[in-house]
C-alpha cells in the first residue's frame, strides 16, 4: 500500500471490501439519509466500478453490491434502514431508496463490566444474538407482507432490536472468549424463533421444528404463539388433526420389540419444518478481519482520547498469547488494524475509512494508541436498552439452565443482578429454548451433593400428599416426560454419620399395588416435591451400588397408564424419543406400546405430532387430547 500525500495509507478493497467504507459514510452524514446516488460518489469503491450511475446497468451492478455489503453489516450487528423518496417512481426500473444507519430512539446504554463476567457474557451475548437475528427475520418477513399493500414512500424500518457489535466497545474481549460446546449445539439444533405469550409475559423461544414448537405451547397451558405467522398455522395444522384421531385398541398382531432394536423397512422424509420460514446460521463469534476491525473501532470511538497499550488491546482482540512470539504477533495484528482506520483514498480525499486521528509519535515510539475523531462512531458504542433486556433475559435463562456449565452459574447469577438492576420496569424479556426447562429450586443442591459425595436430609411430599423426611444418599438426576427426578438410595445408617445429627425416624412406605422393588433400598423422587433441604457430611464416603435407569423408572410406573397410538407411515423419527416404548409394524405405520407416567405430557406429544398418528388409545386419554385440541384451536379462531 501506497502513502498518501497527507502520510497515511490509502484505500484498497483487498483488505476489507466495501462494508467499512460504506459504514463511514452513512456515520458521517448521519441523521441525514443518503440517496443511492450520494453513497455510490462518495465511496470510492463504488464509485471507481460505477461511476455516477449514469445507466441502468451501472445501477443494476451498484444495487447488487450494495445490498450484499449492506447484508454483511447486518450479520455484524450494524443495521442500515431504508426509506423509498417521496419523487421516485416505478418507472425509473431502479429502488433508488434513501439509507442510514439504525440507531433507535434511545441512546445506547455503556454498563461497566468485571473481568470474569466476559465467560458468561459472552455464552448470553451467544444466546440473545441467535435468538434476536431469527426474530428479526420473522419480523421483517412481516413488514415486507405490510409494505405491498402500502405506498412505496412509507419508510420500511425493522423495530426488532438488532444485536450490535457496540457490546464489544464496553466489554473488550468478548470477541476472544470460547462458548460453551453445549451451548453452540443446541443452539445449532434449534434454528427457528417465536414469540410466545405466556402467563402475560412473552417470550422467545428457539427451537427445533413445527412439532417442537407444539409440544413446548402444550406442556405450558394458557401459550399462544404470537408470531411468526407460519408458526400458528402450522400449530393449528396440527389441532385440526387431532380432533380427527381415532381409537386405537390394545391388542397385537405380533410380539412387539423395545424402540432401541426396531428396525424400519424404510424411512420417510423428515417432518416439515416451518413453511417460509428460513434457516439462520448462528451468529459468528471471533470472526474474519472485517469482524475484529468492527470491533476495534467501536471500542476505540467509546474510548476517544484514551491510552491504550498494543499488547493490551491485542490480547483483547486477538486472545491471550501463548508465548513470546505470539504476542509479537498479536501487537503486528492491531498495528495493522490501527493503520487500517485511517486509509485515505488515492487522490487525498476521504474515502469514508478515515474513521480517526491518531497520535502517531506516541504510537510508533511507546507503542500507544491514542484516538481521536471517531466520525460519530461513538453513537454505535454500547447496547440498545431493547437488546439489554433481551441479553439479561439471556444471562437468566443460562444461570438457571443446564445448558450452561454449573461453575459459570454462579457467575451468571451475579451478573444478572447487576444487568437487571439498569431496566426499567416493565422492559422484562425473556426466552426459553425448548426441552431446556429451567430446573426445579433444589436441583443445585442435589447435583452438587452427587458431585460432593454428601448426604441429603430433606423433606418431601410422596403420591399420597403426606410431607415426609428422610436421609438418603443422592445418585443420579434425569429427566423423564419432561419431569425432573432424583434417584437416591435409602440405605444410609446412623454410624454413617456424626453421632451429634439428629437421624429421622423409618417411616413405612406406601404400598405399591401389590409389586414388590427389585431394590426395596433405591427410590425415585420428583425435584419438584422435595422442599426443605440440608447437606449432611458422612463420616467416611458411601458406597452407592449401581442401577440401570431402565429400573428406576419402572418405580414411577406404579399408577401408570398403559397406552398406544399408531402412525401412518413407517420410521417416523419422533418413535425414537420414546425409549421405554415397544413397537410393531401396524397397516400402513407401526403401533407403539408404551406405560404413560403423566397423562397431560402423553397429550402434549400426541397433538404435537398429530399431523402423523392416526389413533390413540386408551379412549379416556383420546378424549382428553381431543377436547385439549379444540380448546386450543378455539384461542386462535377467536382473534
Amino acid at each position: 500500500m501506497a502513502e498518501g500525500s497527507n502520510g497515511r495509507r490509502r484505500f484498497s478493497d483487498k483488505w476489507g471490501k466495501h462494508e467499512l467504507d460504506v459504514l463511514a459514510v452513512l456515520s458521517s452524514a448521519f441523521p441525514q439519509w443518503l440517496t443511492s446516488r450520494q453513497i455510490a460518489q462518495r465511496v470510492k469503491a463504488y464509485a471507481d466500478s460505477y461511476g455516477e450511475l449514469a445507466d441502468q446497468a451501472a445501477k443494476a451492478a451498484f444495487a447488487k453490491q450494495f445490498q450484499r455489503d449492506r447484508a454483511k453489516l447486518a450479520a455484524m450487528g450494524i443495521a442500515i434502514e431504508s426509506r423509498q423518496p417521496e419523487y421516485s417512481s416505478k418507472s425509473e426500473g431502479q429502488d433508488f431508496a434513501s439509507y442510514r444507519l439504525q440507531l433507535g430512539d434511545e441512546p445506547r446504554l455503556r454498563i461497566q463490566f468485571k473481568r470474569e463476567d466476559l465467560p458468561v457474557l459472552a455464552a448470553a451475548n451467544y444466546l440473545a444474538r441467535s435468538v434476536s437475528i431469527t426474530s428479526q427475520q420473522n419480523q421483517q418477513e412481516q413488514q415486507e407482507q405490510q409494505v405491498r399493500k402500502q405506498s412505496r414512500s412509507t419508510p420500511r424500518v425493522p423495530q426488532v432490536p438488532v444485536p450490535g457489535l457496540g457490546l464489544d466497545s464496553i466489554a473488550p474481549g468478548l470477541g476472544t472468549q470460547s462458548i460453551p460446546d453445549r451451548l453452540v449445539k443446541e443452539v445449532e439444533q434449534r434454528r427457528f424463533t417465536a414469540t410466545v405469550e405466556t402467563d402475560g409475559e412473552e417470550i422467545h423461544v428457539a427451537y427445533t421444528d413445527s412439532n417442537d414448537l407444539a409440544t413446548f405451547v402444550l406442556e405450558h397451558p394458557g401459550a399462544v404463539i404470537v408470531s411468526p405467522q407460519e408458526a400458528v398455522d402450522s400449530f393449528k395444522r396440527r389441532l385440526n388433526a387431532a380432533i380427527q384421531f381415532q381409537q386405537c385398541d390394545d391388542s397385537s398382531r405380533t410380539d412387539p420389540i423395545p424402540v432401541s432394536e426396531y428396525e424400519p423397512a424404510e424411512v420417510p422424509e423428515q417432518d416439515d419444518e416451518p413453511e417460509g420460514h428460513k434457516t439462520v446460521s448462528p451468529p459468528y463469534q471471533t470472526g474474519s478481519e472485517v469482524d475484529r476491525r468492527l470491533r476495534l473501532m467501536l471500542f476505540l470511538s467509546a474510548h476517544l482520547g484514551e491510552e491504550f497499550p498494543l499488547d493490551q488491546l491485542a490480547e483483547r482482540f486477538v486472545g491471550k498469547p501463548k508465548d513470546e512470539s505470539d504476542r509479537k504477533r498479536g501487537i503486528t495484528v492491531i498495528k495493522k488494524d490501527v493503520e487500517r482506520l485511517t486509509t485515505v483514498s488515492d487522490d487525498g480525499e476521504m474515502a469514508g475509512s478515515q474513521f480517526f486521528d491518531f497520535d502517531w509519535t506516541l504510537l510508533e515510539e511507546q507503542g500507544i494508541v491514542c484516538a481521536t475523531n471517531s466520525l460519530g462512531l461513538e453513537r454505535l458504542a454500547g447496547i440498545s436498552p431493547q437488546y439489554l433486556s433481551l441479553l439479561t433475559a439471556s444471562v437468566s435463562y443460562l444461570a438457571h439452565s443446564p445448558v450452561m456449565p454449573e461453575d459459570s452459574r454462579v457467575q451468571a447469577e451475579d451478573l444478572y443482578k447487576r444487568l437487571h438492576a439498569q431496566m426499567k420496569p416493565g422492559d422484562s424479556a425473556w426466552l426459553s429454548l425448548t426441552g431446556y426447562e429451567l430446573e426445579p429450586n433444589c436441583y443445585a443442591a442435589v447435583k452438587e451433593a452427587i458431585t460432593s459425595g454428601q448426604l441429603l436430609d430433606m423433606e418431601y411430599t410422596d403420591g399420597a400428599g403426606r410431607t415426609r423426611r428422610k436421609l438418603v444418599a443422592p445418585a443420579k438426576i434425569y429427566v423423564d416426560e419432561g419431569v425432573y427426578y432424583a434417584a437416591v438410595w435409602n440405605g444410609v445408617k446412623p454410624e454413617d454419620v456424626s453421632t451429634d445429627y439428629d437421624f429421622p425416624e423409618p417411616q413405612p412406605e406406601s404400598p405399591h399395588n401389590g409389586r414388590k422393588k427389585k431394590h426395596p433400598e433405591w427410590q425415585t423422587l420428583r425435584l419438584a416435591r422435595i422442599g426443605h433441604i440440608e447437606v449432611v457430611q458422612p463420616t467416611h464416603p458411601i458406597e452407592i451400588p449401581d442401577v440401570p435407569l431402565s429400573e428406576l423408572r419402572e418405580w414411577n410406573l406404579d399408577n401408570g397408564t398403559p397406552a398406544e397410538f399408531t402412525t401412518d407411515t413407517v420410521g417416523r423419527s419422533f418413535i425414537r424419543d420414546l425409549p421405554y416404548a415397544t413397537v410393531e409394524p401396524w397397516d400402513k405405520g407401526e403401533k407403539v406400546h408404551l406405560l404413560v407416567c403423566s397423562d397431560s405430557w402423553f397429550v402434549a406429544f400426541c397433538i404435537a405430532h398429530a399431523r402423523h398418528i392416526v389413533a390413540v388409545g386408551p379412549e379416556t386419554l383420546r378424549t382428553m387430547m381431543i377436547a385439549r385440541a379444540k380448546h386450543e384451536l378455539s384461542i386462535y379462531e377467536g382473534e
